[in-house]
């Protein structure tokens, strides 16, 4: 008998504060104006991070905070945005108790949909999985078993613009902020990419920017490295370039063959692009040009 696991943690938990995330031109008063607008409007602050980036002169925070006088989010945000202006803030407020809209993306690899469908059930993601979309069927039961949405959409070179028009009918749909390339073996479109700046998060098979293509791990293999690894970034135009969110490695020896390399590879793959998801949908992850900034 299958063990029925709840989607949602218990009720019972403590709430999780509210959180303000900006980015601008780094200058003096910045963490003084954000904390007076804060405490004006009754709101105690439980953490801060903050980083300032001497080599472009960029400044990056995120706070989260209670409101102890029921503020709402457009309360705040309207009452930030003098500050925001002056100081030329990308501000963003965001419920902390609010789980991030998902679209997964898988083709006939399913290591990382399988542990991310997990994680889900088992209240490991702050994210809401909409639906999963897929070039192939091989996964529509394991999918549906879950309770989940199951789209096949097949992509040929000719028919690419209809099906990402047809991902992107479904994303509005379901009000989706996020999507997972869970090992879907298709190269989104420029098109797509620019309709989705800093949403679209792949996992890359490789410890990124080392053996790119298709077989890294027999690349690896061939050349007797010592470590392999896997690398989660956000997608862009420019092929496995875009800014990266996580990466790790694993050491391996020269026992191993080439399947234990990739068996050692699809663990890593998996931890790294939970990881990225993570921390992605509790909004520590702030776009810094082609790099990122990441509030452990």
């Amino acid at each position: 008998m299958p063990i029925d696991i709840p989607l949602r943690p218990s009720a019972e938990e403590p709430a999780a504060p509210l959180l303000l995330s900006l980015s601008c031109p780094d200058r003096i008063g910045i963490v003084a104006d954000v904390s007076r607008v804060l405490v004006e409007n009754g709101c105690n602050i439980i953490e801060s991070a903050q980083y300032g980036d001497r080599e472009n002169g960029r400044f990056f925070l995120r706070t989260g905070f209670e409101s102890t006088q029921g503020r709402t989010l457009d309360d705040l945000r309207a009452a930030f945005a003098p500050v925001a202006a002056n100081y030329g803030m990308d501000a963003q407020f965001f419920d902390m108790n609010r789980r991030t809209p998902t679209l997964l993306l898988v083709s006939r690899l399913g290591h990382c949909l399988n542990d991310l469908l997990f994680r889900w059930r088992s209240g490991a993601l702050p994210i809401d999985i909409k639906a999963v979309v897929s070039n192939h069927l091989d996964f529509a039961e394991l999918v549906t078993s879950h309770g989940l949405p199951f789209h096949h959409l097949p992509v040929t070179a000719q028919t690419k613009a209809t099906q990402e028009a047809a991902i992107d009918a479904l994303a509005a749909a379901h009000g989706v902020e996020l999507f997972v390339l869970a090992r879907y073996m298709q190269i989104l479109s420029p098109e797509m990419c620019a309709r989705h700046p800093g949403q679209v998060i792949n996992i890359h098979h490789s410890f990124l920017p080392s053996f790119i293509g298709a077989r890294p791990y027999h690349a690896a293999h061939r050349r007797g490295v010592k470590l392999i690894g896997a690398t989660a970034h956000f997608v862009t135009e420019d092929l496995d370039e875009g800014p990266i969110i996580e990466q790790a490695v694993e050491r391996v020896t020269h026992n191993l063959s080439v399947n234990d390399y990739v068996a050692v590879g699809r663990d890593l793959e998996s931890l790294v692009l939970a990881r990225a998801i993570k921390w992605h949908a509790e909004h520590r992850v702030l776009l810094n040009g082609s790099r990122t900034v990441i509030f452990h």
